[in-house]
């Protein structure tokens, strides 16, 4: 129980800093440069730091109080993703798929979809799915498609 209550004041101190970093405050802009840089500066808040870049490659995705910049999501994207965070693996496997601030390459962004896909999440089963029955990255396989819409549908 005090492990989850110090991680949700982590989790609050970096939204805090985020926030006033948005809002254009130098010193917290410094202080969350160099958490994204090192993972550190709010103790222990390597997962909340992931969740951060996950949650700021949104915004340059969607150009969401702060230009819209796909080279810098998908830098944001691939760093959570390398910590294992599924939701950043999907977003960094569109990235590829598209070629949208990465250098087209849709064997990589099935990589990432099912690293995805190996954590339960639907949404990457669904398009890994996709990938197999079109042969999008990978060899056409029908049978795999099936599979993997049937995990998607039961998750």
């Amino acid at each position: 129980r005090g492990e989850m209550a110090g991680a949700a004041a982590e989790a609050k101190e970096l939204r805090l800093i985020i926030k006033e970093a948005s809002e254009g405050d130098p010193g917290a802009q410094g202080k969350l440069g160099y958490i994204y840089e090192f993972g550190k500066g709010v103790d222990g808040a390597g997962q909340a730091v992931t969740y951060a870049q996950q949650n700021l490659g949104r915004c340059y995705m969607t150009g969401n109080g702060v230009a819209h910049d796909e080279k810098k999501a998908a830098r944001l994207f691939r760093k959570a993703a390398k910590q294992g965070l599924a939701d950043a693996q999907l977003a960094l496997g569109n990235y590829f798929e598209q070629g949208a601030g990465v250098v087209q390459d849709e064997e990589e962004a099935v990589k990432l979809y099912r690293q995805a896909a190996e954590q339960g999440h639907a949404t990457a089963l669904f398009t890994l799915g996709k990938c197999c029955e079109y042969g999008k990255g990978c060899v056409q396989d029908g049978e795999e498609a099936v599979k993997l819409y049937r995990q998607a549908a039961d998750q």
